[in-house]
């Protein structure tokens, strides 16, 4: 699956991240510092967001200081449904009932334990059907 990945700053955060997704054998398209370039948390999640949006990429994962800011950039993109997660419940509700396209995590309290977790979380779930819906109703008017 390929993979929107970015972030506002490379940490050690951000690199095992990406070691994880490439791991599992994902392709990832790097935004921001992950990628070497300078991009700072607006541009980053809106630029992940329109690679989402686009089809370009199945999903993303982003990344800045609290997750509030690059959450925000990536839902103005219309099509995307960011979810700033903090465990992996939160995760896996976010696909079971918003059908979340983007998970965005913060740098600042996550741990890489922490969002591996999150990962799993992300990649076994699937929406509830149950939902759709609601979804829907989640699209721009």
């Amino acid at each position: 699956m390929r993979i929107a990945f970015g972030s506002d700053e490379r940490t050690a955060l951000t690199d095992a991240v990406a070691a994880d997704l490439e791991a599992r054998g994902h392709e990832l398209v790097l935004v921001g510092p992950p990628g070497g370039g300078d991009e700072q948390w607006a541009e980053m999640g809106r630029q992940v967001g329109a690679l989402v949006a686009s089809g370009e990429c199945a999903t993303g994962v982003c990344f800045c200081w609290t997750g509030t800011g690059a959450s925000i950039a990536a839902n103005k993109v219309p099509g995307v449904r960011a979810a700033l997660c903090t465990d992996a419940p939160t995760a896996a509700g976010a696909r079971t009932w918003n059908d979340a396209n983007v998970l965005v995590m913060g740098l600042r309290l996550t741990s890489a334990d922490l969002a591996l977790e999150m990962l799993d979380a992300w990649f076994d779930t699937e929406p509830d059907p149950g939902e759709v819906d609601n979804i829907a109703r989640l699209e721009p008017t």
